[in-house]
């Protein structure tokens, strides 16, 4: 079965440095192409986004696929932490799949959220609400 040319691609990374799972990159590229779908109806233009955008809009596109599961997939592709997602845009990047501005560098992943909060807070029980006491009064 022949595969498409982005995932031939994919697999040739991935022979090269099984560092990440291929489904890491297919995810990757999913949630960039929703980003830059999201951020060109908000702004009514297509434009380059940011490293620190695109960990962001990572993260909503895992907690809309995965939902409470979206840390545990990642970690089993091999990704627990924002600078992961810049290891794999410039795996592309090297391969010739994207593009970036001079400006871009790698470390504009670094430290953009801690995976724990920002993929599994959202998922935790919220405290109970103090409710205002009723005052009763005795006849």
């Amino acid at each position: 079965m022949d595969l498409p040319p982005f995932e031939q691609a994919v697999a040739r990374i991935c022979a090269q440095n099984r560092r990440y799972a291929p489904e890491a990159y297919l995810f990757l590229h999913a949630g960039l192409m929703r980003t830059l779908k999201q951020t060109e109806e908000r702004e009514k233009k297509a434009r380059h986004i940011t490293g620190a955008e695109l960990a962001n809009g990572l993260r909503e596109h895992a907690l809309a696929e995965f939902g409470p599961l979206a840390m545990t997939v990642l970690g089993h592709w091999g990704i627990t932490r924002t600078r992961d997602f810049g290891e794999i845009v410039y795996a592309l990047l090297a391969a010739g799949l994207l593009g970036k501005t001079d400006e871009d560098k790698i470390e504009d992943f670094d430290d953009v959220y801690d995976f724990e909060e920002a993929l599994r807070a959202p998922f935790r029980p919220k405290p109970p609400r103090k409710s205002a006491r009723r005052l009763v009064k005795k006849t």
